[in-house]
């Protein structure tokens, strides 16, 4: 079993084409006795196969509501998705990255969730889709950042070894790296993944910037970015971030796919938990430690949110569809994801019964590390500007870019967006 990196929006694009097409009239999601289910699993026959069975078992003992099943390549998936809200022909349930419910839900193509007590209550926040007051979406899993380490190098250079309780400070993290770019055996101290793409480097690099003080849009009514991207916070965050580089404790040209640390050049990555179970692999379970995030001063976070169930505002069953997801997000279920995925569930009554997550598990402290530290990214239709923004800008500053200058153009290009669309009010 290989853990499955779960998607930290592949779909940033899709938001954009999604809000052109409009609240069109939604007519699809079958009739009111089959229930169309799409997903984006067509390409993964692990997780495939979990749904399957839950289709199954659904379809057995719900003779008269039929879930219709359609896996499409996550390649083609979005195209799909894309095609069928323009043409008014969604589907009754769908799965979709966390990030982008807000705007399906502020365009009208999704219905809140009327799901039982038992199946909500318990959740991870990181896996409730809330947009409005409203929850939109659940997700069966989610997947944790954290800092992957050498034990051995750490204990060679008397580097304390964080947990979940007392995480690195600044001072201390930069002690770190600079301790570990004097080691001759390594290229540099860190790998920070700057090779990652798409939804990567808001998902990867706005914690750190929210650790610090900062964030990317004021989150009270998210009318604006002005003070907050590029605040006093933020602007210690970009100087840091820069720093990173510029000090030569991590390369701006990692090995593509993240490999540096597996072939020995760095004794630290900057990862996420998808990555573990290879590292462990490779070195032994002693030898790598998963580390939580650093405490910038204004507490640690890392990156939530990942695939998530929806019902379409289309749907001509919503009680049926409703029902499936309430089977579907069963602990029985959230095993057999976890076991299929290598991500942890999302509840923690379900942890005991996994292979990885129980006590003592290869991938346990990866749990604690998320419903601890995780933050999800801005509830608003605006997320896909705002990710591009702040992807354009960090890369920017990586390369060397005026700190102050491209912060401040990143919050106007926010707030440009957020007028051009009348504030995101409900259409």
């Amino acid at each position: 079993m290989s853990i499955r990196k779960a998607s930290a929006i592949t779909a940033t694009a899709m938001i954009a084409t999604l809000a052109l097409a409009g609240c069109s009239s939604q007519q699809g999601g079958g009739s009111d006795s089959a229930i169309t289910l799409w997903t984006h699993n067509g390409g993964n026959p692990e997780e495939l196969a979990v749904v399957q069975e839950a289709v199954d078992d659904f379809n057995s003992s719900h003779p008269d509501s039929q879930i219709e099943l359609t896996a499409f390549p996550q390649a083609s998936y979005n195209d799909s998705i894309v095609s069928a809200a323009s043409s008014g022909d969604l589907p009754c349930i769908l799965d979709l990255d966390g990030p982008i419910m807000p705007n399906w839900a502020w365009s009208g193509y999704l219905s809140p969730l009327q799901l039982s007590e038992e199946t909500t209550s318990g959740l991870l926040d990181s896996t409730k889709g809330i947009y409005n007051d409203q929850l939109y979406s659940v997700g069966p899993y989610d997947t944790s950042l954290a800092f992957l380490a050498r034990r051995s190098v750490l204990e060679e250079h008397n580097i304390r070894i964080p947990d979940a309780d007392k995480p690195w400070t600044l001072e201390e993290f930069n002690a770190a790296l600079e301790e570990l770019k004097t080691d001759s055996n390594f290229d540099y101290a860190i790998d920070m993944s700057v090779w990652d793409k798409a939804e990567w480097w808001p998902y990867a690099y706005a914690p750190m910037l929210q650790s610090f003080g900062g964030d990317l849009i004021d989150r009270n009514d998210f009318s604006t970015a002005e003070g907050i991207i590029n605040g006093p916070e933020a602007l210690k965050f970009g100087e840091w971030f820069q720093s990173v580089f510029t000090n030569g404790w991590a390369s701006k040209t990692p090995t593509e796919g993240g490999s540096d640390f597996m072939q020995g050049k760095v004794p630290l990555v900057y990862a996420g938990g998808w990555r573990v179970l290879e590292a462990q692999q490779q070195f032994g379970k002693d030898e790598i430690l998963i580390l939580p995030p650093v405490d910038f001063g204004a507490g640690a976070h890392v990156g939530g949110g990942s695939w998530q169930w929806g019902i379409s505002s289309a749907c001509g069953n919503q009680a049926g569809a409703n029902e499936f997801i309430d089977m579907i997000m069963s602990d029985e279920y959230l095993v057999k994801y976890s076991d299929a995925t290598g991500n942890f569930p999302a509840r923690a009554s379900a942890l005991p019964n996994t292979e990885n997550y129980k006590e003592g598990g290869a991938l346990e402290p990866l749990f604690d590390i998320s419903k601890k530290f995780a933050l999800l990214r801005p509830a608003t239709p605006g997320y896909a500007v705002i990710s591009s923004v702040f992807d354009k800008a960090t890369r920017d500053i990586m390369s060397g870019a005026d700190v102050k200058a491209t912060l401040d153009q990143a919050a106007k290009d926010i707030d440009a967006d957020i007028t051009a669309n009348n504030g995101y009010k409900q259409p």
